[in-house]
């Protein structure tokens, strides 16, 4: 007998909605509505970086960059730990599983919360040692440094807000997801401008603001899993010694995966220190730039990882095969819009973050020519999303890794012969390859999904 109450049923089996209705629908609905909460996440740390350029200090902004790469690292350990969940819950509301995914939501969010209490402690001495490796020095190391000692305390609260607004996605709730996400720029729209230039705090006010913005985000997310869809059943000792393997069968992968691009991303950092702060700082503007102007793209990989799930769990093949190729549709129409934009506002930006030297050199390049690539960026997101939930989760961490390392290190270092503009080159063009590799071999999945479903759902 379920002990689930009578009201809840049939609100989880409304939620299976990507089961039936166009595809193409589903992936634009979930893309804008996640892409509208994202550009807020995003919000935060553009905020700071605007208001942290306003003092017309680039070695504020250095420091900012220096703190961002860590703060990718942690970031990306928490999205990895939130394909595993929507994966997991997604394929359970398809196969009709409905009390079932609220036991597997309650330990999904468990695991979270022990796995980032655990990244944080084992982070926070660390701290000094790794922005010394990325290549701070003197001042800037110290900024970064203190505002990285403020920040990483908020680890857990950001994994948990995380994976709720992935919960809400996997019951096909984008319009709540987004307001998890949507919660927190709009925190930091409040907050910044007060902390940072009204009382003066400068970097340290940038990073109460952060902070802030992690706890509002797990306030909001669990409102919405557990008070609006009481989706989350707190899971017993047996239930989550059961559920640890299938967890980790894709959360281990998907955050190898993720962390595969701050990898890159420090190497870049690296590579342009030996420029000095002005490289540094461009880099850093384009770091904020690339999540804002592609956001729909970002945001595609984790719209598409629901309807999926779901898909896969009622075994239609047929529609997972047209959800893809939705995905790459929309991937190139929103890449060749976002470049044309960049290209003719480039100067615009420049002047909006105060940049000079080589950090506008840096800033119009990106603007003008590496933004194209990141149609191909798109192709490796949404097969990446593929993998993770249609059980091939290895192959997602083997083309990230790739791209971070055989598509970044020789091609930046190489580049890097010519200045900060050549290694940015050779990183925008190194990924290429990949993203195209990535696309080819999903399509290749997808075919042998009729025949390799029992070894799919088992995960």
């Amino acid at each position: 007998m379920s002990d689930q109450p009578a009201d809840i049923q049939p609100n989880l089996q409304q939620n299976a909605v990507f089961t039936s209705g166009s595809t193409l629908r589903h992936v634009i609905s979930m893309t804008l509505a996640g892409a509208i909460g994202l550009v807020s996440l995003f919000t935060v740390d553009i905020l700071n970086l605007y208001y942290i350029s306003m003092l017309g200090d680039q070695v504020l902004t250095a420091a900012v960059g220096y703190a961002s790469t860590i703060m990718f690292f942690t970031i990306s350990i928490s999205i990895g730990f939130t394909i595993a969940a929507t994966a997991i819950v997604s394929r359970a509301l398809g196969a009709g599983s409905f009390e079932d995914a609220r036991f597997k939501s309650g330990s999904m969010l468990v695991y979270v919360v022990v796995t980032n209490t655990l990244s944080a402690i084992i982070l926070y001495p660390l701290l000094s040692p790794i922005l010394s490796l990325l290549g701070a020095s003197g001042i800037t190391h110290e900024v970064a440094l203190n505002f990285m000692q403020i920040v990483t305390l908020a680890i857990p609260f950001m994994g948990f807000g995380m994976c709720c607004s992935g919960l809400l996605r996997a019951i096909g709730d984008a319009r709540r997801a987004m307001y998890v996400t949507l919660s927190a720029g709009i925190s930091a729209a409040i907050l910044d401008p007060i902390l940072i230039i009204y009382l003066e705090l400068g970097v340290q006010g940038a990073a109460i603001t952060t902070f802030v913005t992690r706890i509002v985000l797990m306030l909001i997310g669990l409102h919405g899993t557990w008070l609006i869809h009481k989706m989350i059943a707190m899971p017993d000792s047996r239930q989550l010694k059961v559920m640890i393997r299938p967890f980790l069968v894709i959360a281990i992968p998907a955050t190898m995966t993720q962390i595969a691009t701050p990898f890159s991303n420090a190497y870049m950092t690296a590579v342009m220190s030996e420029f000095g702060n002005s490289a540094v700082a461009g880099w850093t503007i384009i770091g904020r730039l690339v999540p804002l102007a592609f956001v729909a793209v970002f945001t595609l990989s984790a719209a598409v990882g629901p309807i999926l799930g779901q898909n896969l769990g009622a075994g239609h093949y047929d529609r997972i095969n047209s959800t893809m190729w939705n995905s790459l549709l929309f991937t190139f129409l929103y890449t060749m819009t976002v470049w044309a934009l960049l290209a003719i506002f480039a100067n615009q930006i420049i002047l909006i973050f105060g940049a000079v030297d080589e950090a506008a050199d840096l800033v119009k390049l990106f603007s003008i020519l590496i933004g194209g690539t990141y149609l191909f960026q798109g192709g490796l997101f949404v097969a990446n999303a593929a993998f993770n939930n249609l059980g091939y989760p290895l192959l997602s961490t083997l083309f990230n890794w790739g791209r971070a390392t055989i598509g970044t290190i020789p091609f930046a270092w190489a580049g890097s012969y010519w200045g900060p503009n050549g290694a940015l080159i050779g990183f925008g063009f190194g990924g290429v390859i990949f993203g195209i590799a990535a696309v080819l071999v999903c399509f290749g999945v997808i075919k042998r999904l009729p025949e390799s479903q029992p070894i799919a759902q088992k995960i």
